[in-house]
């Protein structure tokens, strides 16, 4: 039995280090400290710790550790970062009420992360295992996954568990997504000149409604059997020089969230499809587009040994509670499925990602952690 004592003492420690991520909050403290929490916390249970530096202040943290037999290797995997503070009231002093844990990063994901170092603790004093476990925590998820894809440069693995917070839901899917920018252009001119001016507002205002139709045609596509259907949105607008002038420039940033089978390609074949209907019903209107960042979504077959093994692990734990499911947001384990490892999602529950207020329910925690210790001391059947 997993002492709820230490995981408390582990997840106030982690939360307690501010671990903004800096590309998206300026002037956040990066990865740094947590990755040497962890790695001084790994090499001191016994693990072959890893520190790599992947740029100013951003770190991923490894460490591994080979059972006593022979057998497969299981990386578990989670993000050092979090996303920023504002409104929140003392988001690195963590504390507990009612059975939360509340801070920033006490469930996106320091909650899951916590459950893994205790399971290592446990782990490493006998090595009673068959195969190797590899903890990897990383950089920038985020941001653009900088960590996990350097990684995956130089570490493999046969089959990984993504400790974001899934409810202790076994979770096999989730969708991608891609940004894209789209710029209109007008003719600046004083605003008394209407027969000199084009307003490149006016024009972003015929892609917006373009945008809400593709939404709904979207919608009315056959679902998906996991995740439904894919999605896109306008994110963030701009445009206009001053009050008195027609503007001349008016750029979009949209979001498109993919299933699977989809990619950014979809939406650059969506986009160009706006911009060629709307040029050839009005030969004034003028636009260009630049696709962004993007990935691709998850989905692992619930018949995988992965998937089932976890379900009867959790099932051992919860009872009648366990059961598969998906989550809307993005991880990195699709870039563990795109690069050959066999992903799922599990981790513990609470509320709050990214608001002015987040917990994580700390029994969760504990039963995430049992539930990786099973999870690996059956690994090799």
């Amino acid at each position: 039995m997993i002492d709820a004592e230490r995981i408390t003492a582990v997840l106030s420690g982690l939360v307690s280090i501010e671990s903004v991520n800096p590309s998206l909050v300026p002037g956040g403290g990066g990865e740094e400290r947590m990755a040497k929490y962890v790695y001084a916390f790994l090499a001191a249970a016994g693990f072959d710790a890893r520190l790599e530096r992947i740029g100013e202040g951003r770190f991923n943290a490894t460490g591994l550790l080979k059972g006593l037999r022979s057998g497969p290797r299981l990386m578990l995997n989670g993000h050092l970062d979090t996303v920023g503070v504002s409104g929140m009231e003392r988001p690195f002093l963590p504390r507990v009420e009612n059975g939360r844990l509340y801070g920033r990063g006490a469930l996106d994901m320091k909650g899951g992360i916590a459950a893994a170092l205790v399971a290592a603790e446990h782990l490493a004093k006998q090595r009673d295992f068959a195969g190797e476990v590899l903890i990897a925590l990383v950089a920038d998820e985020e941001m653009e996954s900088r960590g996990t894809r350097e990684m995956l440069k130089q570490t493999r693995a046969d089959m990984a568990i993504v400790l974001e917070p899934t409810w202790l839901e076994v979770a096999t899917a989730h969708k991608g997504f891609a940004w894209a920018e789209i710029e209109t252009r007008g003719r600046a001119a004083h605003g008394s000149r209407a027969d000199e001016g084009r307003d490149a507002i006016a024009f972003m205002g015929r892609v917006l409604h373009q945008i809400e139709a593709l939404q709904f045609e979207l919608s009315q596509r056959p679902a998906h059997p996991l995740l439904r259907h894919g999605s896109v949105h306008a994110s963030l607008i701009s445009g206009g020089q001053e009050l008195s002038s027609y503007p001349e420039t008016c750029k979009l940033s949209i979001e498109r969230r993919l299933l699977p089978g989809e990619d950014a390609t979809t939406l650059e074949a969506e986009v160009i499809a706006i911009i060629v209907q709307l040029t050839a019903h009005d030969p004034a209107f003028h636009a260009g587009y630049k696709m962004g960042y993007s990935a691709r979504a998850l989905e692992t077959p619930l018949q995988t040994c992965l998937a089932q093994h976890l379900l009867e692990c959790t099932r051992t734990a919860i009872g009648s509670r366990a059961r598969f499911g998906t989550q809307p947001f993005w991880t990195d384990a699709a870039l563990l499925q795109e690069a050959g490892i066999p992903a799922v999602l599990f981790g513990p529950g609470g509320a709050g990602m990214h608001s002015a207020v987040e917990y994580v329910n700390l029994e969760d925690v504990r039963i995430c952690s049992e539930v990786l210790i099973d999870f690996i001391a059956g690994m090799a059947g």
